[in-house]
């Protein structure tokens, strides 16, 4: 069921997600992707450069946070314009568990043309990895 203007005010919650990442996801993403940088599958390599781990790649973590807002109004197309900021990396250790990436979202203005703003937030072990992310839909 698609999701109506009339339907939304600010505050209005989106269902929150998780979302699992294993190396096997950051192998699977870097041969989806062409990013074959060594920091997301090279444990020494990514040590070596100073990070704490293998990372998830940046616009994999992106795309992991646009899922709630797509999955919330059932329609990838109805998003107009979407960003974020980097703030923290995603490490994900060699343990047969890996990392979960935690995305919440609410409506956070109301705009023309039926057009809502909405805010994530999303974290990975209790740390903020993305900031300033934010959608603009458009909705029926």
């Amino acid at each position: 069921m698609a999701i109506s203007f009339d339907e939304v005010e600010v505050g209005t919650e989106l269902p929150a997600q998780s979302f699992p990442v294993t190396r096997a996801t950051l192998v699977r993403y870097a041969g989806a992707s062409g990013d074959f940088n060594p920091i997301h599958w090279n444990e020494k390599f990514a040590l070596e450069v100073g990070l704490p781990d293998v990372i998830a790649h940046g616009m994999f973590t992106m795309a992991q946070a646009a899922r709630v807002v797509t999955d919330w109004v059932g329609d990838p197309g109805a998003v107009v314009e979407y960003g974020v900021r980097f703030t923290r990396p995603v490490p994900v250790p060699n343990d047969g568990v890996g990392a979960v990436i935690e995305v919440t979202g609410k409506v956070a203005a109301l705009l023309d043309d039926r057009r809502v703003r909405v805010d994530l937030v999303a974290t990975s072990g209790g740390q903020k990895v993305l900031g300033m992310s934010r959608a603009v839909v458009q909705l029926g």
